[in-house]
């Protein structure tokens, strides 16, 4: 087991691992589910129009800092799988620089064939969330070489 950090391509590896478990779709889409439900409490108090995704059909919140040169992310929706999605994605990019979400492609999305098993709203949504993150990435790491 590796001590420390997991680097995003890491994470990825483990998340398509840990699906590779389940036999089908329903089960796949039960586990997202379970993941949501375990994301850490989101205050209402940042459930703002600021830190919506825009380009998602349920609301996801999205908000982020920036920690020891590390982006912290935290995020929640009010759609069960949407949420599960959110986990996902926060599991992967959450506390590394702003060069590692940039430079990192996202892969686990097309190598666990999810993309193709949402609905194409549900799809564009968490392309759209992919993008938010990337351009906070691109905003910090502006910011931190200004």
């Amino acid at each position: 087991m590796k001590i420390g950090k997991m680097t995003i391509q890491e994470t990825e590896d483990e998340i398509v691992e840990e699906f590779e478990m389940f036999g089908d779709w329903s089960e796949k889409f039960e586990h997202i589910i379970a993941l949501g439900k375990k994301l850490p409490s989101f205050p209402a108090e940042l459930q703002l129009e600021e830190n919506k995704v825009r380009g998602c059909q349920s609301n996801v919140w999205l908000t982020t800092d920036l920690r020891d040169g590390k982006i912290h992310l935290e995020g929640d929706s009010d759609a069960l799988i949407v949420k599960g999605l959110v986990a996902l994605v926060l599991k992967v990019y959450s506390d590394h620089t702003p060069d590692e979400i940039i430079n990192t492609p996202l892969t686990f999305i097309q190598r666990l064939g999810l993309s193709a098993s949402l609905s194409p709203t549900r799809s564009n949504g968490l392309d759209s969330m992919i993008k938010k993150i990337k351009f906070y990435a691109l905003a910090y790491k502006a910011k931190m070489n200004s």
